[in-house]
């Protein structure tokens, strides 16, 4: 979740040759024409570390990239690692806070009061294991920040004293599987159930093998062997064990603890009855659950925790840490949390929270990738929900309710989420059989490559982002790229322009989505959006998206214009007595004849009813039902809603 407000940080710009320089520090002990390969297995010699353990702890960490010097979201920088939230102790409150949206999204009970702030993040050895790192290697901590070597190096060293702390057996050639309490504690985990999970996804990866070439250029290699990890090391970092309470939703090879929101009653400042932060509901019995919704939390971990423990604020289902991938449960599924900003997602929705900070240009550890995808794919299989990117989807992917609500809506988890990979491991990949004729595009750009440039991620508005990969793609009014961007109305009602803010997504696709083809010419593509033609390069070469086929809507003949909305409520009528009726309020788009947009949804009008604590208000704790259908459509960057009963549904192709 995200403010649209660009958010200022201190900078994590790479640091360059000069600061090598006027540090006096040397950038790495292997040459500097040294391959990656061959510096990983400098590091691993250096400090008795075996090469195996180095790469695979290095993998779950970064996959080897670089991410140019910059930081993680839990503050961690390089191939290893290495934490250092300290150098990033300005960032500023959380989300939530005084912000445009409303997390519940239901104008039949807005929120009142909210209550919380997001302080600073603790001091612990997990979010600080770069100082450890300058201790341990004498390199200075700019250095280990920006040289990939010499974090190679500051990561060989951690995990060499993590074993000494331990007295396991050391050295390059000792047994791999006996450094299982060093790479457990390499996860900076505080409980034994998470320092396993992740040194088990370490042997899981040291067991497969791993090839890839990082985003900076250079192959690397991991083996495939295969190993017994002697968990047993475990033991002697005396972790706490954490309990499983029956009843927890997640699955049972990841770390995962019950926190629970408080569901309380309370009285405002006016004297009024209130309560929060979540409503209490009978999911998927009373209603289908259609969607898992990806955020970030804007805070670190144990902060945004303690946010969702007070009962005047508001709620999410599953809390995930970036250093090792640990999740904290809120809510059961059944219960409906306030979170997406769009009472009718909200009540049809999951909300997972990952820590981490959209604007800022920080990237996602791979640790946190998996055991989101494994829960995730848990949720989905059991709530019968399809793994694709009309049900798993951003919180910047859902609408505004009103039109008075599309400005403010968050735009989290950003556009360096990588899609693409996060539904590999959900082993449902982007895979189309589609072809220039079947009319449709799923957007898939290679993400290293794909570097749009992205401006505020700190230091102001104008200021450049890191050159990063990106699972987004621009879309343009002409194909041409100095064609100006698309305008979006309900961003910007004056008409002013569209920017390359990192947090305007007016004029933008990403990863996994569908459009309707609307055009092709040379080596440009257009699609439908927000009612425009929206172009974007797509050579055969190097392709952003994939041919698709599927279905589409279009207004049935003699409609010109019709409505496009950002919720699939009922028609008047099927309120019952005493209940007040939510009017269904077109958004400010609209959708003309001659256009097409691919269908992501079905779905019957529903509106969940919740405004009181105990269920006493008319009709509440209920779900109301029309005879009005809807077809959720991939409109924009967001989805939204037309009535199926203004549209053709019709297959694809042109």
């Amino acid at each position: 979740m995200h403010r649209l407000a660009t958010r200022i940080v201190v900078s994590a710009a790479v640091v360059g040759a000069a600061t090598l320089v006027a540090t006096g520090q040397s950038p790495a002990t292997a040459a500097p024409e040294s391959t990656r390969q061959e510096q990983y297995a400098a590091a691993a010699a250096e400090y008795g570390v075996p090469e195996a353990v180095l790469l695979g702890v290095s993998y779950l960490e970064s996959r080897w990239d670089t991410n140019a010097g910059t930081p993680s979201t839990s503050g961690g920088f390089g191939p290893m690692h290495l934490t250092d939230a300290a150098y990033m102790s300005s960032l500023p409150g959380n989300h939530h806070d005084g912000d445009e949206e409303d997390p519940r999204g239901d104008d039949a009970r807005p929120l009142k009061e909210v209550g919380a702030s997001n302080p600073t993040p603790p001091a612990t050895e997990a979010l600080q294991s770069l100082d450890r790192a300058a201790e341990l290697t004498g390199a200075a901590e700019e250095t280990l920040r920006a040289d990939p070597n010499t974090n190679i190096r500051g990561g060989a060293a951690l995990l060499s004293a993590y074993q000494k702390a331990i007295a396991g057996p050391t050295g390059s050639a000792s047994d791999p599987a006996a450094w299982y309490g060093a790479v457990a504690r390499y996860s900076g985990a505080d409980s034994a159930d998470a320092a396993a999970a992740f040194a088990d996804e370490v042997y899981a990866t040291i067991r497969d093998g791993a090839t890839r070439v990082t985003d900076d250029g250079h192959r690397l290699t991991l083996a495939g062997r295969d190993i017994t990890p002697a968990r047993g090391w475990l033991d002697r970092l005396h972790l706490r064990k954490l309990a499983r309470p029956d009843g927890l939703e997640c699955p049972v090879d990841i770390s995962c603890e019950w926190i629970p929101a408080p569901y309380e009653q309370w009285v405002d400042a006016n004297g009024n009855p209130d309560y929060g932060n979540h409503d209490k509901g009978n999911r998927p019995q009373q209603q289908k659950i259609e969607y898992i919704v990806i955020h970030d939390t804007e805070g670190y971990f144990q902060p945004s925790v303690n946010l969702v423990l007070d009962p005047k604020y508001v709620s999410w289902h599953y809390t995930l840490r970036s250093v090792d991938g640990h999740i904290a449960q809120h809510l059961k599924a059944k219960d409906v949390g306030w979170h997406a900003g769009n009472w009718f997602v909200n009540a049809k929705a999951i909300g997972l929270e990952h820590e981490g900070f959209a604007a800022q240009g920080t990237w996602y550890t791979e640790a946190m990738y998996r055991t989101s995808a494994k829960l995730v794919r848990h949720l989905a299989t059991r709530l019968g929900i399809p793994l694709d990117r009309n049900h798993i989807i951003g919180h910047d992917n859902v609408p505004g309710t009103l039109p008075s609500t599309v400005r403010g809506m968050h735009w989290d988890p950003g556009p360096y989420w990588d899609w693409s990979h996060y539904f590999d491991l959900l082993k449902a990949p982007f895979r189309q059989f589609g072809t220039p004729r079947t009319g449709l595009v799923t957007i898939d750009p290679d993400f290293a490559t794909n570097k749009p440039a992205f401006t505020g991620c700190s230091g102001g508005a104008s200021n450049p982002c890191p050159a990063r990969g990106s699972s987004a793609v621009i879309l343009r009014t002409a194909p041409d790229p100095a064609a100006p961007l698309l305008k979006d109305i309900g961003l910007r009602p004056n008409g002013a322009d569209t920017t390359m803010q990192v947090s305007d997504h007016g004029s933008r696709v990403s990863a996994g989505q569908t459009y309707a083809v609307a055009g092709r010419q040379g080596d440009w593509t257009a699609v439908w959006y927000l009612g425009q033609k929206g172009w974007f390069y797509n050579p055969p070469s190097a392709p952003a998206a994939k041919w698709s086929t599927g279905l589409v809507v279009t207004p049935k003949p003699g409609k010109a214009t019709i409505p496009v909305y950002g919720r699939a409520y009922p028609e008047q009528a099927a309120y019952p007595e005493g209940v007040p009726y939510q009017a269904i309020t077109p958004l400010q788009y609209t959708f003309a004849a001659g256009q097409r947009y691919a269908v992501g949804n079905v779905l019957p009008s529903e509106y969940y009813r919740a405004v009181t604590f105990d269920g006493s208000s008319p009709g509440d704790w209920t779900v109301i039902r029309g005879e009005t259908k809807y077809v959720q459509i991939q409109f924009g960057h967001r989805i939204m809603f037309v009535n199926l009963a203004d549209v053709h549904v019709l297959p694809s192709f042109l």
